[in-house]
């Protein structure tokens, strides 16, 4: 799990550890742009529409264990549920959701404790050279 400010600037933070950290795990180069692009949404859409958790942070965590790969967000909640959406052509956003759902196994939300998490399972292929011990969470001192 990873703490980091509810600001704009923190999507690229989480996306460099995450990428750091499936590196290490051996994982394809591809299936972690993959994830990174998944990460990149659901933490966009904390940011950009619900209100941050205590200390205006946003939590962030991923946990890869045989073969699949879970990335998840955790806000305050907002005003309504995310959903994927159905945009025209010319619409400037609205596709984030749609990514996830193409890219991800499966995602999904839940609520409780005054917050939401979004979360989302992504294939795992490993290919690269990983770092002894198969199986990793999300960034330094992850639990």
């Amino acid at each position: 799990m990873v703490l980091l400010p509810y600001a704009p600037s923190s999507v690229a933070t989480a996306r460099g550890r995450l990428a750091t950290d499936l590196r290490e795990a051996g994982m394809m180069a591809a299936a972690i742009g993959d994830a990174a692009l998944v990460l990149s949404e659901l933490l966009s859409n904390a940011i950009r529409h619900a209100r941050p958790l205590p200390g205006c942070t946003v939590r962030v965590a991923w946990t890869l264990s045989n073969g699949s790969l879970r990335v998840s967000v955790s806000d305050g909640g907002g005003p309504t549920r995310p959903r994927a959406g159905h945009p025209s052509l010319s619409s400037l956003g609205g596709r984030g959701l749609a990514i996830v759902e193409h890219l991800s196994s499966t995602w999904g939300i839940r609520s409780g404790n005054g917050g939401m998490t979004v979360w989302a399972v992504l294939p795992a292929p490993r290919g690269g050279t990983a770092v002894p011990g198969a199986d990793h969470a999300a960034g330094p001192g992850a639990a």
